[in-house]
């Protein structure tokens, strides 16, 4: 069994602490990790992009092929459409749907959520809302991390919950606590969907 996982978002959101809880779930659970070096300006503003494999057999690269990634993990819509091509024909995307506006000639939203919503596999939501609604602000990206649990067969929901813990454990029980709950509204979101996964 594998996983080609497609992270994808702009320097200051989170997507590379998104594929640090991954790794430490996946490397604990035994299976074979390979991630490619991350693409683009990492600072705030700038778009991050990195390809994350995961399986239970040995990987030969680190880089994903085109049409074969089985996610593309988003926090921003825009970014989540640039990476289609490497998306498999069963593939999901899963993505934040708040646009992060770090371009003067930004793509018309509306167009984008077409875009987006015309997808076969795609769950689209918005984090950031997610976030201040629920009094975790800073945790918008394991928000995300929790509406693709139900996607990442791979991994277990309960390591991936013990990775966050162990991640986010130097800052304080309060950081944990945030995200474990960040997690579970995520989680939530995809169950009140009523779809067949």
């Amino acid at each position: 069994m594998k996983t080609d996982i497609i992270l994808s978002g702009v320097g200051g959101q989170g997507i590379l602490s998104i594929a640090t809880i991954i790794g430490e779930a996946a490397t604990r659970m035994g299976l074979t990790l390979k991630q490619a070096e991350v693409h683009g300006m990492s600072q705030r503003g700038g778009d991050v992009q990195s390809n994350l494999r995961l399986s239970d057999t040995p990987i030969a690269s680190d880089l994903i092929a085109l049409g074969t990634a089985d996610m593309i993990l988003s926090l921003e819509p825009m970014e989540a459409l640039r990476y289609l091509p490497y998306l498999a024909e069963d593939g999901w995307i899963i993505t934040s749907s708040a646009p992060f506006k770090n371009i003067p000639n930004y793509p018309d939203e509306r167009a984008l959520a077409d875009e987006l919503n015309a997808q076969p596999h795609v769950v689209s939501l918005d984090v950031e809302r997610l976030a201040k609604e629920n009094h975790v602000p800073r945790s918008a990206n394991v928000i995300l991390l929790g509406a693709a649990a139900a996607f990442l067969k791979i991994l277990d929901v309960d390591a991936l919950r013990e990775s966050i813990g162990r991640i986010f454990a130097s800052k304080g029980e309060e950081v944990v606590e945030m995200n474990y709950r960040a997690f579970d509204i995520g989680r939530d979101y995809v169950k009140n969907l009523n779809r067949e996964y």
